[in-house]
């Protein structure tokens, strides 16, 4: 794991971006196609805003995956991460496809398609965070490490769903989804590039147990440790509890 702690956090989405756009540019000259994966959340917001005005890309060779979305709620919710990417990025550039987390009247059937067409060819980036509990997409702790299921339908633990609350999505723990649709970790680490982004001091405890802890299900984000090409970019909140060690060896 690389990790690099950016100036604050719009910088921190322009860096993200910035190698999101080289390997999706590099893929497209190698493969005549690229693929990402695209998280959401208060974490995404810079690197969102900065990778639609990125030069150079044939936008209309890359194809899009959804990482989560809650089941319960429907694109006209404020929280919708549907909602989220369509405003952010697919009306943004003009994508070849993008395949979204529609939950519906048929979560499973969802599931089902979209874990097909997700696993059919390697995926080239992924977009994701870490959240406050260290989940990472929907995969609170204990996480599945084990299962090669592309999607899960999950049940959310309580600190996520505050999570939420305390990010201004929602009104009150009440309205907030209790499950949801999450990409799978092994899904996931099956990325050839991660760039994972987050900022904001009250993920630092959570960012410092993924970076400093031990690799286990109770902090599902340490399972990043083991990926060959994941950057790991912060603004200085997020790195705050990080050893002297570590912030040493970041660039």
């Amino acid at each position: 794991m690389r990790i690099e702690i950016a100036s604050d956090v719009d910088e921190m989405g322009r860096l993200a971006a910035e190698r999101a756009a080289a390997i999706l540019r590099d893929a497209i000259s190698d493969n005549r196609r690229a693929r990402m994966i695209v998280a959401t959340g208060a974490s995404q917001f810079t690197v969102l805003e900065h990778l639609t005005k990125q030069p150079d890309i044939d936008w209309q060779l890359v194809d899009g995956f959804h990482l989560d979305e809650y089941i319960g709620i429907d694109r006209s919710h404020p929280a919708s991460f549907c909602r989220y990417l369509d405003e952010r990025l697919v009306q943004k550039v003009p994508l070849g496809s993008f395949q979204f987390l529609d939950a519906g009247d048929s979560p499973q059937e969802n599931v089902q398609r979209i874990g097909e067409l997700v696993s059919g060819q390697p995926i080239d980036v992924a977009l994701v965070g870490i959240g406050e509990n260290g989940h990472l997409a929907f995969n609170d702790p204990p996480a599945d490490f084990e299962t090669t299921d592309p999607y899960l339908i999950v049940e959310l633990d309580e600190p996520c769903r505050q999570q939420q609350v305390g990010e201004g999505w929602f009104g009150s723990l009440a309205e907030v989804p209790t499950h949801a649709i999450s990409m799978s970790v092994q899904q996931i680490m099956k990325s050839r590039a991660i760039i994972c982004s987050v900022p904001d001091a009250r993920k630092a405890a959570a960012v410092q147990a993924a970076v400093e802890g031990p690799v286990t299900p109770d902090l599902p984000a340490s399972i990043l440790q083991k990926h060959a090409n994941c950057t790991l970019l912060l603004d200085p909140p997020a790195a705050e509890k990080l050893s002297e060690a570590t912030r040493g060896a970041a660039t």
